[in-house]
C-alpha cells in the first residue's frame, strides 16, 4: 500500500488517527506532515506522542518558536516545526541528519518548506480542511519503511 486517504470528523479523531499511527510506526521514519494553519497536525503530534508511550504528563505542543521539540518514548520524538525556517539549510543546522540516524521518529510540521531534505523513506501525510471540523489526511508511503507503518495504519482501524 503507498496511499491512504482517513476523513475525521473532530480534533479528538485526528487524535486518535495519530495514536493508532504512533503505535505501528517504525523506528527511524521520518513523517512529512503538510497543511495549513489550523488543520490538525499538531492535533495528530499528539496522538502520534501517545502511541509512541510518551509519558501523559509530557507537554506535546508546536514547537513554532523553538523550531524543535523532544520527546521521550518507545523511542525517541523529535516534533521540528519548519514554518520559520529559511529552507532545507536551516534544517540541517539544527540536526536533522543526526536526528535520523538515532533511530527515532521525526516529526516535521510544515515539511513541504525543507522537502528537499527529507530521506528518501519517509511517510507523507497532507491535511485538508473539508469543513469546520473535518480534516481530509492523506498518506503517502516513500519507501519501505513508510509502506510497512502505512499498512499497520490501515490494518489498526
Amino acid at each position: 500500500m503507498n496511499e491512504l486517504t482517513v476523513t475525521t470528523h473532530a480534533p479528538d479523531e485526528t487524535e486518535n488517527l495519530g495514536r493508532r499511527l504512533g503505535c505501528g510506526i517504525e523506528s527511524g521514519l521520518c513523517v512529512a506532515l503538510i497543511g495549513t494553519l489550523g488543520a490538525g497536525k499538531t492535533h495528530f503530534v499528539r496522538g502520534v506522542a501517545a502511541g509512541m508511550d510518551v509519558p501523559s504528563d509530557v507537554t506535546v505542543n508546536s514547537p513554532t518558536f523553538v523550531i524543535c521539540n523532544e520527546y521521550p518514548g518507545r523511542c525517541h520524538v523529535y516534533h521540528i516545526d519548519a514554518y520559520r525556517l529559511g529552507g532545507s539549510g536551516e534544517l540541517s543546522a539544527i540536526g536533522f541528519e543526526e536526528m535520523l540516524r538515532d533511530s527515532a521518529i521525526v516529526l516535521v510540521e510544515w515539511a513541504d518548506r525543507v522537502v528537499d531534505a527529507l530521506p528518501d523513506d519517509h511517510l507523507r501525510a497532507e491535511f485538508e480542511h473539508a469543513g469546520e471540523t473535518v480534516r481530509r489526511i492523506t498518506f503517502a508511503a516513500r519507501g519501505d519503511r513508510a509502506r510497512r507503518t502505512l499498512e499497520a495504519l490501515d490494518h489498526s482501524s
